[in-house]
């Protein structure tokens, strides 16, 4: 692995995570996941699948210790590696189109709420969902929010990592 690329990923999840731990719950302990974008910018820049595999272990990991949510830690781990995979693929699906900003943007559209859809699932396998909710209710408010809010952030911030990335002349494979 090259050093840069390890440092700049290293970079992302430490925002990520510092994102994660101050963003409040919105329900439940329930809260928008900003290191779900971290890792989708991540992947975007460096799409290998090496990358994705560590990216989506650290952030999982990070997540689990930070999340406010009642026995969400394994959740968050099963959560990120699925996603992180599944985003890997759909970036290999659409091909060039991942490399713009609206491409991008969606694609963190897409993944964050297949990451919410996942989390949910998870939660009901391996815990129990905040009394008197439903599988429903917290996709609308909470995974349709993070999901706008994932979006939002993806279109200001993936053209100008593009950008330093392109002038401190690091290569992008794939």
């Amino acid at each position: 692995m090259n050093t840069k690329v390890l440092v700049l990923l290293s970079l992302l999840i430490g925002m990520g995570a510092v994102l994660h731990s101050v963003i409040p719950g919105i329900f439940g302990g329930m809260k928008p996941d900003l290191m779900l974008t971290m890792m989708f910018l991540g992947i975007l820049l460096f799409p290998e699948k090496k990358n994705v595999l560590l990216l989506s272990i650290v952030a999982g990991l990070i997540a689990a210790l930070t999340t406010q949510f009642p026995g969400g830690q394994l959740p968050n781990i099963i959560d990120k590696l699925v996603s992180a995979f599944v985003f890997y693929g759909l970036i290999l699906v659409v091909g060039k189109l991942a490399k713009s900003t609206v491409g991008a943007t969606v694609l963190a559209a897409i993944g964050t709420m297949i990451s919410g859809v996942i989390f949910l699932l998870a939660v009901l396998l391996t815990a129990n969902l905040p009394t008197g909710t439903t599988l429903g209710f917290l996709f609308v408010t909470v995974v349709l929010p993070t999901t706008a809010l994932s979006a939002a952030v993806m279109l200001i911030i993936y053209p100008v990592a593009q950008q330093l990335i392109r002038r401190a002349n690091i290569s992008i494979q794939a």
